[in-house]
C-alpha cells in the first residue's frame, strides 16, 4: 500500500465556488476515484487557498493511468483546472507531490511496537 500526498494552490477569489463543487462531489466522479484504486482520499484546505490532498492506493501508477483515460475524470479535471494557480496540466496529474517524512505505524512497527488505541476510564476508545 502506498500513501500519496500532494499540494495545490486554489485561487483565493474562487474558494467559495471550489468548496461548493466539493459539497458534495458528483457521484460519478466519486465512483471513478474508487474504481481507480484510490481510497481514504481526503482534501484539506489551509490558509490562503493552500490545498493538501492524501490518498492510499496499491498501485499509484495504475490509478493515475486509469483516471488519465477516464472521460468522467477528464471532464471533472477540466472544470476544476481554472480554480488553481500555477498549474501545468490537469490538477490530478500536475499536483505537486509531497514527501512523507513520518508515519506513526511504520515507525512503531520498526521499533517492534504495536498501535493500541487510547481508552477512557470506561475502556472505550477515545
Amino acid at each position: 500500500m502506498t500513501r500519496v500526498a500532494f499540494q495545490l494552490q486554489v485561487k483565493p477569489e474562487l474558494l467559495p465556488e471550489y468548496l461548493a463543487r466539493h459539497t458534495p462531489v458528483r457521484p460519478e466522479m466519486l465512483r471513478e476515484i474508487a474504481a481507480a484504486g484510490r481510497r481514504d482520499y481526503s482534501l484539506f484546505l489551509g490558509s490562503g487557498g493552500v490545498l493538501f490532498g492524501y490518498y492510499e492506493t496499491d498501485d499509484d501508477a495504475a490509478a493515475q493511468a486509469y483516471l488519465a483515460a477516464s472521460p468522467v475524470a477528464a471532464r471533472w479535471e477540466a472544470e476544476m483546472a481554472p480554480f488553481f494557480l500555477d498549474l501545468d496540466g490537469r490538477p490530478d496529474q500536475a499536483a505537486t507531490p509531497l514527501t512523507e517524512v513520518f508515519h506513526l505505524e511504520d515507525q512503531l512497527a520498526a521499533a517492534g511496537e504495536s498501535v493500541t488505541p487510547a481508552t477512557d476510564n470506561e475502556g472505550r476508545a477515545s
